[in-house]
């Protein structure tokens, strides 16, 4: 039987399995290339705000969050989707390719699910070469819509085909990462979370060498994902930068294959570490496997906050002038930032932005909980004197205090980056309290989230559908005309904010906070009363 026996039918099976969490993910992709070609068309359309916005990009900050800078001296929508959002669809493609390789080879391994395929015709490569042809079509389908979307917007035909493809073989690389170490650690979530740091160590070596030197340093072609900026798309296309990432993603699935065939079945190479003999007595609790669990994560969560809000406070000195210029050639961006208090608009965005990653923090946490329950471990935990109420709340409270601890990191951050260009004006207690007005708004998203998981846990994923709705609505509802009762069922809508001129009322973070709290009263009520584990 050869190494690759049953590929195809893994392929199949994949493909059906996941088809629609992929078709989510490439209908969002699309349709944010789709939306970002016609929406900056229209909010950079003419000679001065293009101009205003390449002056913004200039800045260190900027480089460090977009790209290298190409085309600055005259940019237009080509420039502008390539410097500024290039590496944003490369990360979001990458994540995708890395979720989906770990999900359906190191995750397989260690439900045991996988072992009961290969005691059939199933060669020992099949599972990795199945899950590396499913990310390769998926990036495959998001390269053809991607590209229509490009296209339609009037974009030229030949730079669009190399956006899509330095998005593509930006995203299997990181693929091929995953794919590496899955073989190389013996947890799913292990593989998934270093190569989500090897992503962010990417980020962080593109962005440090682009700072150095206008174009890109040496130092930048240390980073897969420069390798795609430095195309030049729209500007001075290059195709030659995008045989590096080919060459790559060769080397690293000879070395995932290599890796495979020298370990055992569900072992990695890399032994875990024994723990003590003993636990420590801060270890003997709920509240404490829960948050042994979310560390890490919670760890990595605080420092991209850390990094983003410093680097966004960086902008607050410019931001009055820029955006005046903005505002007065496009009149359309008055809907998003009022144009009478620009710094209190600015910092209502970029905190809305903040809250919004904090609450899907927090859902993603809660659902870390029914991953556990699907595993069985829960069931095993309950049946020692621990109570259904007693680790339902330790499993609540971590994911709730960490995504309130985000958010008021996201305005200390906000101040400190503030203070590095000499803006003292919001202070401390302004930010401060801009990022407390947001709390209740992230519990009651938490709180519905954990009540789903208690009372209807299939329906969990649909909790996202606030995360998207909050962010929408916060900064396009005026713009968009959303209804008033749509608006109403975000519960973002409802914060105020006390740096604005007119900062709105702090009377309705009562009802919400008392919303929140029944969501989490209903989420024991339910938790205690059905089966676990429950399908």
């Amino acid at each position: 039987m050869s190494g690759l026996t049953g590929t195809g039918a893994l392929l199949r099976f994949a493909l059906r399995r996941d088809r629609v969490r992929i078709a989510v993910w490439i209908g969002s992709l699309a349709s944010l290339y789709l939306y970002c070609v016609f929406a900056l068309a229209q909010v950079f359309g003419d000679t001065e705000s293009q101009q205003a916005r390449a002056a913004l990009m200039r800045s260190p900050a900027s480089v460090l969050m977009t790209g290298p800078g190409y085309g600055l001296d005259h940019y237009t929508l080509g420039p502008i989707m390539a410097n500024e959002l290039l590496l944003w669809f490369i990360l979001a493609a990458g994540l995708m390719s890395a979720f989906q390789i770990v999900r359906h080879t190191r995750a397989e391994e260690e439900s045991g699910r996988s072992e009961l395929l290969r005691a059939g015709v199933v060669g020992r490569h099949a599972p990795a070469v199945a899950a590396a042809l499913t990310v390769l079509i998926a990036n495959a389908i998001l390269a053809v819509t991607s590209f229509a979307a490009l296209v339609s917007g009037g974009l030229p035909v030949a730079d669009s085909l190399a956006y899509v493809l330095a998005v593509a073989l930006g995203a299997l690389v990181f693929g091929a990462v995953a794919l590496v170490l899955a073989q190389a650690s013996e947890h799913a979530r292990t593989a998934s979370g270093v190569t989500v740091a090897v992503l962010m160590a990417a980020l962080f070596i593109r962005g440090v060498g682009d700072m150095e030197q206008v174009g890109g340093s040496a130092l930048s072609w240390f980073s897969p994902i420069a390798w795609s900026q430095q195309t030049r798309v729209y500007v001075d296309l290059r195709w030659w930068p995008l045989a590096l990432p080919v060459v790559f993603i060769a080397l690293l699935l000879a070395l995932a294959a290599l890796l495979a065939s020298r370990r055992d079945y569900a072992a990695g190479l890399i032994n875990p570490k024994p723990g003590r003999i003993d636990a420590r007595a801060s270890l003997r609790s709920p509240s404490a496997l829960a948050w042994r669990q979310q560390r890490t994560t919670t760890i990595w969560w605080a420092v991209g906050f850390a990094v983003m809000f410093v680097a966004v406070g960086t902008y607050i000195d410019s931001i009055d002038s820029v955006m005046s210029d903005v505002i007065a050639n496009t009149p359309v961006v008055a809907d998003v930032f009022n144009p009478d208090d620009l710094t209190g608009a600015f910092v209502r965005i970029m905190l809305l932005f903040g809250a919004v990653a904090a609450a899907a923090f927090g859902i993603s946490a809660i659902g870390r909980a029914r991953a556990e329950e699907v595993a069985g471990r829960t069931e095993l935990l309950l049946a020692t004197p621990i109570s259904r109420a007693r680790w339902l709340g330790a499993q609540l409270a971590v994911p709730t205090l960490a995504a309130a601890g985000l958010m008021l990191l996201a305005g200390l951050t906000f101040f400190a980056g503030s203070l590095t260009v000499g803006v003292t004006n919001p202070g401390l207690v302004e930010y401060v309290a801009a990022s407390v007005a947001y709390l209740p708004a992230i519990a009651v998203i938490v709180a519905l989230a954990a009540a789903l998981y208690a009372l209807l846990p299939r329906l969990l994923p649909t909790a996202w559908v606030f995360i998207a709705l909050g962010l929408v609505e916060g900064m396009f509802g005026d713009a968009l005309n959303l209804p008033a009762a749509l608006r109403w069922l975000s519960p973002l809508h409802w914060v105020p904010n006390p740096i604005a001129t007119d900062g709105g009322s702090w009377l309705p973070l009562l009802p919400l906070t008392a919303l929140a709290l029944a969501l989490f009263a209903a989420a024991f009520v339910g938790f205690h009363r059905r089966d676990v584990p429950t399908s």
